[in-house]
């Protein structure tokens, strides 16, 4: 029998590229889903927001700017570091959600092969959704498509791991950053995948993770005037009203969400990479 001592963890946010500590202090337990004490995550606070969302502003003119397929090459790659810690998802996501080993194999393969699915479409979904528009005239006029900006997602609260991949995978695929609070009770996998961000080509900034509740969060991200969309899966219903309020007074994108949590491993589409683009028509006289 070993009496070694385990390594304990110490869970930070994802802030920049960097891993800090709650400028709070503050830390909450984390239990698995039989309440058994799995680690202590630290609690953001109202400063870790505007932080997060400075980085992402800061991140966005270059993430914005990169080419398609290169958002696509850096998307696969987060797939690939995610593939090479399967077995740490998968015991997390057990954990947190209290699937049996298959089950959790499962929502762990889904998440991997989603952030493929994403990575195929940052080149294409332009030609989907753009046009050549025709016009009674000497002019070319072409519709395009471009990033929102800022994009304040509150993660679902029940799928700590394939719900959190689709609601933040479409925004980095449109040129978009994000700042994202985790699910509250269920930030393991979340955290994790932090770290697999940090780790794969990523760049700092473009994806920004914090652990806390969103009920605290959540109106400080609609209410900040540097985000320019509110993905408010997360949220309680019951507080989705008042985050759509907060949002209207600095004029933001608020996404029109189901009331109960969807059904994540359902077939995906480009529902959510429409949400987090913008129309720009460009007209040009012709000959010149």
């Amino acid at each position: 029998m070993s009496d070694r001592i385990s390594v304990a963890k110490t869970y930070k946010l994802y802030i920049g590229g960097k891993f800090p500590r709650s400028e709070s202090g503050r830390v909450y337990p984390v239990t698995d889903s039989k309440g058994k004490f799995l680690a202590n995550a630290a609690h953001a606070s109202r400063k870790d927001v505007r932080d997060a969302v400075v980085a992402a502003r800061k991140a966005f003119p270059g993430w914005s700017s990169a080419t398609a397929y290169n958002r696509g090459q850096v998307l696969y790659r987060v797939a690939e570091v995610l593939e090479g810690r399967r077995d740490q998802f998968v015991a997390e996501v057990s954990a947190s959600e209290g699937l049996g080993g298959k089950k959790a194999e499962a929502v762990v393969d889904a998440a991997i092969d989603r952030w493929v699915w994403y990575a195929g479409w940052t080149d294409k979904i332009a030609t989907v959704l753009g046009a050549a528009n025709p016009v009674a005239g000497p002019y070319f006029s072409f519709t395009v498509p471009e990033p929102t900006g800022v994009v304040g997602v509150l993660a679902p609260q029940g799928s700590s791991l394939l719900g959190l991949v689709e609601v933040l995978a479409p925004v980095l695929a449109t040129g978009s950053t994000a700042v994202v609070v985790s699910s509250a009770e269920r930030p393991l996998p979340a955290i994790t995948l932090s770290e697999v961000l940090a780790t794969s080509d990523v760049p700092g900034g473009v994806a920004n993770i914090l652990t806390g509740r969103a009920a605290e969060l959540g109106p400080w991200l609609a209410s900040h005037g540097d985000v320019n969309a509110l993905d408010p899966t997360g949220a309680a219903p019951a507080d989705r009203p008042d985050l759509a309020r907060e949002a209207a007074n600095t004029v933001k994108r608020v996404l029109t969400v189901p009331e109960a949590e969807p059904d994540w491993t359902a077939a995906p589409d480009i529902t959510r990479l429409r949400r987090y683009l913008e129309a720009k028509t460009v007209w040009h006289p012709l000959g010149v």
